[in-house]
């Protein structure tokens, strides 16, 4: 129970005795309420409507075992409702609401629509930036460096530090040596075309684990995948546009 109608039992009155309210909150019921009083509230909807009906929310409750709605007695008694059967009653109650109501919940969509498609927009952007690393030749000026052979010699028990060395040509280790006043660690300072490279080196060097290729060859093969990655999108102007 999230909402208390505290004040103008006599509205809760008409409210309740209403038809419509009476389907809508036994639909309500139907959903939230597997011990609900089908047979109870078919006899209530066909007696709704007449002149002589009456009904309280006491009664709704006990007749049909309904979850929605409370009735509490004393200092700090009143009837109290679900917010779903609350927002029912306020709508029923004041047309200003139900129109504030169906503003805000035009907005609200309207808000998610916009961020629907500035995700798509991205995903559409990022799907030209892959297209473009596997299209695009290099020619010359190659980034990053290649590997010594002594690197490719070394075994890296960590497997983000071969990944690191690939493409930074560093360790994480060695990095915050020669950065000690710098916060944060190696990726925290990378480019955003670092960042799409390495989480495609990432991918690749899991596919190599699979096959059963050691260390040492998987760190000349990603250094060469992050050689040509970084020169495409360094030719590329699509990532400046996210900037």
């Amino acid at each position: 129970m999230t909402a208390s109608f505290r004040e103008g039992s006599g509205l809760i009155g008409k409210w309740v005795t209403n038809k419509n309210t009476l389907e809508y909150i036994g639909v309500w019921e139907k959903i939230n309420n597997p011990n609900f009083n089908y047979p109870e509230f078919g006899v209530i909807t066909q007696e709704a409507g007449v002149n002589r009906f009456i009904m309280s929310v006491g009664q709704w409750v006990s007749r049909t075992k309904a979850v929605g709605m409370l009735v509490k007695a004393g200092r700090y008694g009143g009837t109290y409702a679900h917010k779903d059967i609350a927002f029912h009653f306020a709508m029923w109650l004041s047309p200003e609401f139900q129109i504030y109501l169906v503003n805000e919940f035009q907005r609200l969509k309207e808000d998610e629509n916009n961020r629907l498609k500035l995700e798509w927009n991205l995903q559409r952007t990022l799907a030209k930036v892959n297209y473009h690393i596997h299209t695009d030749a290099i020619k010359e000026n190659l980034v990053p460096k290649e590997i010594t052979k002594q690197q490719a010699s070394i075994l890296y028990a960590n497997e983000a530090d071969l990944l690191n060395v690939a493409l930074f040509g560093i360790t994480a280790n060695e990095w915050r040596e020669a950065n000690p006043k710098q916060k944060g660690n190696i990726r925290d300072h990378a480019s955003l075309e670092q960042l799409v490279v390495l989480s495609n080196m990432e991918s690749i060097n899991a596919l190599l684990i699979r096959k059963g290729i050691m260390q040492e060859e998987r760190l000349i093969e990603l250094n060469k995948v992050a050689i040509t990655q970084m020169k495409s999108l360094l030719q590329n102007n699509t990532l400046k546009k996210l900037k």
